[in-house]
């Protein structure tokens, strides 16, 4: 990363521009303390159900930061300890009142997108340069409502690629970023438009090869079609066992983490015995166009370890509400041990990427405990998306990615909409302002899945009833 303060002028020369200091109230650039109220360190309590929960009434506590890496969290005073001679030249940020803890983490975006009702516009000439931008909007957006990670599930021409190393290299400022490129999708299907289209055991080996040499951290494939391509019917597989087991096995021989879209039954079961590690969706969509779920299915998944976004984003529990055939069964998985992680498919069209913390809160609503909503958005996905022992706990040695919020997120979730502070890395994220998403109460019925689903059942009805001649 660059360094934050230039050398100065020798004795024979002068600034041309002087450096100045921008807003941030924690530069990391050296040593730093922000203290609080209480601490949410991304574990486990010790009752169950239970978040570890640090706090002392009388001194307060805190995480004492080294650069861009956490030292030690704990009460004041054993900071101020640990700080010996450093502590009269600390950065010192006090959050009274306030909540620490680790950063938020979508594990499921999709920065390149137009972030409208068209999710890929006709840019002509300028597409990947437009892509480009709309990926750094994208990514500032998710910084500015608390989200220190990302891991990109889909982008055309591999702009979640650039965009990861220009913020690695400190060119630009945004949460930590895991990148996929393109969707790999059978020729004409879910998500075709991305650019990864593949047909037969030798353009499966060639994709996942170049996507490799494009130097993405994940492999995603299509398992299943999906409800945003017309015509690419969810409730199917779109690859054999075959070319799924090979797209898995190149992908982890190659060194890369694997990742499904997978809608239908068929297409889950599939991914799970190629030995996939992250399910997005995981609707249980039969052949008869609805949720029904497969409790041994969900054992296996549970068995295997494979970490699931169910995809709950805002409006999920409203859907469910009208039409209870379309019901991703994040509180059935969670119930048999399924590995239940954030990820809202940010950037469709319906799903903003500032709707991040709705979709926590709809997670809960859906049922799934808040402590577990609260593990899903921060440890728990920081593993899911390969940063296990970097980010998603506050600890000695983790990097600095935390957030301060304005009262106790385990009395509500609401309290993630209440940032004091956003820490990247050590640096303090200034966030942008973040424009308001009203309620749809009412909202269209051509985005709702159960509405695809319908008109399938309805389909085979016909069918089914047409004479028998």
């Amino acid at each position: 990363m660059p360094s934050q303060t230039p050398p100065a002028p020798s004795e024979d020369s002068t600034w041309v521009t002087p450096p100045r200091r921008g807003a941030e109230r924690v530069t990391g650039a050296g040593p730093a303390i922000i203290t609080a109220e209480r601490i949410l360190t991304g574990r486990r309590g010790d009752a169950a159900g239970t978040l570890e929960v640090l706090a002392d009434p009388v001194h307060g506590v805190g995480v004492l930061l080294d650069g861009p890496r956490i030292t030690a969290v704990g009460p004041l005073p054993e900071l101020q300890d640990q700080a010996g001679a450093a502590l009269e030249r600390l950065e010192r940020l006090d959050l009274p009142g306030a909540t620490l803890m680790p950063g938020l983490i979508e594990t499921h975006a999709h920065l390149a997108t137009s972030g409208t009702d068209i999710e890929y516009p006709e840019y002509g000439v300028h597409e990947v340069a437009r892509l480009t931008l709309n990926a750094v909007r994208a990514i500032r957006e998710l910084a500015s409502v608390g989200i220190t990670s990302v891991q990109s599930l889909g982008a055309r021409h591999y702009v979640d690629v650039a965009l990861r190393d220009a913020i690695d290299d400190g060119s630009l400022r945004g949460p930590r970023l895991r990148a996929s490129g393109p969707q790999i999708t059978t020729t004409g299907g879910h998500s075709w438009h991305a650019g990864a289209e593949v047909d037969g055991l030798d353009d499966i080996r060639r994709a996942v090869r170049d996507h490799h040499k494009r130097g993405v951290d994940t492999v995603k494939f299509m398992a299943t079609g999906g409800f945003t391509t017309a015509a690419s019917l969810p409730w199917n597989a779109q690859f054999t066992a075959e070319e799924m087991a090979l797209i898995v096995a190149e992908t982890h021989r190659l060194g890369h983490l694997s990742a499904a879209h997978a809608h239908g039954t068929q297409g889950i079961e599939r991914a799970v015995d190629a030995g996939i590690d992250y399910l997005a969706h995981a609707s249980f969509i039969s052949a008869s166009g609805r949720t029904e779920f497969d409790p041994a299915l969900a054992d296996r998944i549970a068995e295997a370890g494979i970490y699931v976004d169910c995809t709950i984003t805002a409006d999920v529990p409203g859907m469910i509400e009208r039409n209870p055939d379309f019901a991703p069964p994040a509180r059935q998985l969670w119930e048999r041990g399924v590995r239940i992680v954030a990820g809202h498919d940010t950037g469709i069209p319906q799903v903003a990427h500032r709707s991040y913390v709705a979709g926590l809160q709809a997670l809960e609503e859906v049922g799934l405990p808040r402590a577990e909503v609260i593990l899903a958005a921060t440890s728990r996905a920081a593993a899911a998306i390969g940063l296990a022992g970097i980010t998603g706990a506050l600890a000695p040695g983790y990097e600095a990615d935390i957030i301060a919020v304005a009262s106790d997120p385990t009395e509500g979730l609401g309290a993630l909409h209440t940032l004091r502070a956003v820490i990247m890395r050590g640096r303090e994220f200034v966030p942008d302002p973040v424009q308001g998403l009203p309620r749809i109460d009412d909202p269209d019925p051509a985005a709702d899945p159960a509405i695809v689903l319908a008109a399938h059942r309805d389909s085979i009805r016909r069918i089914n009833e047409h004479p028998n001649v």
